[in-house]
């Protein structure tokens, strides 16, 4: 019997595995009812190359409390930034297996407005 989380699991196995054939920049979110993560790896999948969630000191002082759409949206635009910075501009954007809406939604839209492209 699949538990909830090994569901998602699943379904992460099977997205990662079409960014992989086609090679691309993978923007990777993860998130715990307190916290949210992203990170935008290179094509071999093992190297970082820009990072942002809300344990950094400078959303996470700016945040009431991390784990809502708000703190989604504060990550969302540092990851924007510190990817340009890295110089990525388009990124495929694998989800985890979470579905796409609430904080997942609210993060992938703040970081297009940044120019982020996905």
């Amino acid at each position: 019997m699949a538990n909830k989380n090994s569901s998602r699991l699943r379904r992460a196995r099977k997205s990662r595995g079409k960014i992989a054939r086609l090679e691309a920049i993978r923007l990777s979110v993860h998130r715990t009812p307190r916290h949210f993560y992203a990170q935008i790896f290179d094509q071999t999948g093992g190297n970082v190359l820009a990072t942002a969630s809300t344990l950094n000191p400078e959303i996470k002082g700016a945040l009431k409390y991390c784990g809502n759409r708000d703190a989604a949206v504060a990550v969302g635009k540092a990851l924007a930034v510190n990817a340009k910075a890295a110089g990525v501009e388009r990124v495929a954007f694998d989800r985890s297996g979470y579905r796409y809406h609430g904080r997942v939604k609210a993060f992938a839209e703040s970081a297009r407005e940044q120019g982020l492209k996905f």
